[in-house]
């Protein structure tokens, strides 16, 4: 017997019914967790453009991929944590020496996704307690870059690259434009390079591409390697988020 089957029959339906309202009304509290999607807002008489971002979330430095990157002049926007500044002196230099190219911006102190509520998780990883540990979470990883790099941040892409309202819209308030995406072309660094590839095949004028810096032993610089040289062929120019207008869409 379960404490549902205490109530008489004609009123289960009732209860069934105010359990679900209680439910719903707790994951609203909470605030929904979903990823920001953006594209290139069209300008007329504009050559085709993408903007390709990179995570540095934690781990090491990928020096193939960003070397490809500065031989080729390839512009891009890189979003590291403190603890990847702090772990990669010598590739922090690499980014440093070549800000012509490269758009440093934060990813957060410590790579904890912008969600709030003790409990939640985003890919198993946990969120913030509460709205100051956000906060800490934004504001430290700014101040390692302008410290490091000497630049000021302007955008901020969260661990997981999701959020709930509540924390997108802390985010804001505390200055930073948030960088979603459109194509996600190496899975966290997860896919092989022929998934790779393929995925920036799919990539259009006006996308945003969402990969990772931050782990040389996968497969992301490889594929990236060769899918952008591809996008180069097709006349595609590259372009940093601090030289666009981002537009949201579903």
């Amino acid at each position: 017997m379960n404490a549902f089957s205490l109530f008489p029959k004609f009123a289960r339906p009732l209860i069934a019914a105010l359990s679900t309202l209680a439910l719903a009304t707790t994951a609203s509290a909470l605030g929904q967790i979903s990823e920001l999607h953006n594209r290139i807002a069209a300008l007329p008489g504009s050559p085709q453009r993408a903007a390709l971002t990179l995570d540095a979330c934690g781990g090491g430095f990928d020096a193939d991929l960003i070397q490809f990157l500065i031989e080729q002049r390839i512009p891009a926007t890189l979003f590291v944590t403190k603890k990847w500044l702090d772990k990669n002196p010598l590739g922090t230099a690499v980014l440093t020496a070549h800000l012509d190219l490269f758009d440093i911006e934060d990813h957060g102190e410590n790579h904890i996704p912008a969600v709030i509520g003790a409990g939640r998780k985003v890919y198993g990883i946990a969120g913030v307690a509460g709205v100051p540990q956000l906060r800490q979470e934004v504001l430290a990883g700014a101040s390692a870059i302008e410290h490091a790099i000497g630049v000021p941040a302007h955008w901020y892409r969260g661990a997981t690259a999701e959020y709930d309202v509540q924390a997108a819209d802390e985010i804001r308030h505390l200055g930073f434009s948030i960088a979603g995406f459109s194509v996600n072309v190496d899975a966290g660094a997860t896919l092989k390079k022929p998934q790779i590839i393929e995925r920036l095949r799919r990539v259009r004028d006006g996308d945003v591409i969402i990969a990772h810096m931050n782990k040389p032993a996968s497969d992301t610089a490889e594929g990236l390697i060769i899918g952008l040289a591809e996008l180069q062929r097709r006349g595609l120019v590259f372009a940093r988020l601090d030289q666009l207008t981002l537009v949201a869409v579903k």
